[in-house]
């Protein structure tokens, strides 16, 4: 747990952001020391009542909600939308998800925002944008996979269409939501003004094949799947796993060679360039092959370490989960939780040098509702007593039902 201020210490963020995209934006936000609040429907965000649990607590929900504040409102309401005012009003950042219209249907536009705060900085995430022609379609994080191409240039020819395995879509754009983020903070500090950003899984899905369809658009060149440039450059089984080796770049060979025990192959001419190496790279393979097929997985990383050819395991779940990485490089991070007593979540992606990431724990439906209505925006104990009567806010008192 990180007790110190990051380097947005003092920035204050409104959290709309629903599933993963747009809460992972604020999520990221939290890391770097912003001040987040959450608004949650009454009884909490969908995704608190997702798998898989972690002793009743949702490892899905955490990931994208630790380490900021919960203020459960009914936004349907009207008084529950004069608390938002309000709360933009002192605000500097709000992050929604919503369908594209959705937001401007409830009232809080940004043509609505940028009056009740001109400084205010607007993080509109979606499908597939605020404009371009499928504006108006539904999505989540395989459409980005999909439609870019990423499914049909990952895995080997003939294999159907395949999606990763985690959601890099939403986690992309939750990048791109955040850097911008910071770029409209910044600029901020000069015109004095706010902005809104517009950020979508689709355009993020295209960040991640800009190479094959940059060579495609330009000169019609298709990819291969599971072909690379030239060999060794791929995941290798040993004796009890696979191993990936990353080496087909020029200066790389020679070190392939005495790893291989074959220093001859370096001024072989089947494999002198790495145009070469890729017309032969069944030779090179099968050689890798036989080599790796004699090792277990810690011994072909050490072997070919020892001559300076990058080498790492492919490791499953439990073994990711086992390595010491992410635990010493606080990557991952245990904090106290409300439900599971303790709990792993993502940590500390940058290492500051004096202002420290801050960690936090996950909150309770509407933990922070008084702190944020009285403490900040001046509500007497009276109006919150009548919000809750009225059912415009509500607490985790009422809504304790967490399946596990």
């Amino acid at each position: 747990m990180t007790d110190g201020k990051g380097p947005l210490n003092g920035i204050r963020v409104i959290d709309l952001g629903r599933h993963q995209a747009g809460p992972r934006c604020a999520q990221v936000l939290a890391r770097l020391g912003a001040d987040v609040i959450k608004i949650e429907r009454l009884g909490g965000e969908e995704t608190r009542y997702h798998a898989p649990w972690v002793r009743r607590q949702s490892a899905y929900w955490v990931q994208y909600n630790s380490g900021k504040k919960s203020v459960s409102m009914d936004l349907r309401n009207e008084e529950g939308k004069t608390v938002l005012r309000k709360l933009i009003k002192v605000s500097d950042v709000l992050v929604q998800n919503f369908r594209p219209g959705t937001i401007e249907e409830m009232g809080f536009g940004y043509d609505v925002l940028k009056t009740l705060n001109p400084r205010m900085i607007m993080v509109n995430v979606s499908a597939y944008g605020q404009f371009g022609p499928y504006r108006d379609q539904i999505g989540y994080d395989p459409i980005g996979q999909t439609m870019s191409g990423i499914a049909m240039v990952t895995g080997e020819e003939g294999m159907p269409p395949i999606r990763a395995g985690v959601p890099i879509i939403d986690r992309t754009t939750a990048l791109h939501g955040a850097i911008g983020t910071l770029a409209a903070l910044l600029e901020r500090n000069i015109s004095g003004e706010g902005q809104s950003i517009d950020v979508c899984l689709a355009d993020s899905g295209y960040s991640l094949t800009e190479i094959p369809i940059t060579a495609y658009h330009g000169a019609g060149t298709q990819p291969r799947r599971g072909v690379s440039d030239a060999a060794p450059s791929g995941m290798y089984p040993c004796k009890d796993g696979w191993v990936l080796i990353a080496a087909g770049d020029q200066h790389h060979w020679a070190r392939v060679c005495s790893a291989l025990g074959k220093p001859e192959w370096e001024k072989d001419p089947r494999f002198i360039s790495r145009h070469d190496r890729s017309k032969h790279a069944a030779d090179v393979n099968t050689a890798m092959r036989e080599l790796m097929a004699t090792m277990t997985m810690k011994d072909a990383i050490a072997h070919f370490t020892r001559h300076d050819v990058v080498a790492a395991p492919v490791n499953t779940i439990p073994q990711a989960a086992r390595d010491s990485h992410p635990w010493e490089r606080r990557a991952m991070v245990e904090v106290p939780d409300f439900l599971a007593g303790s709990i792993a979540v993502s940590g500390d992606f940058w290492h500051f040098s004096r202002t420290a990431a801050v960690v936090g724990s996950t909150p309770k439906v509407g933990e922070h509702n008084e702190e944020v209505l009285a403490g900040l925006l001046g509500y007497s104990k009276e109006e919150i007593a009548d919000l809750y009567a009225k059912d415009v806010i509500g607490n985790w008192d009422h809504y304790d039902t967490v399946p596990g």
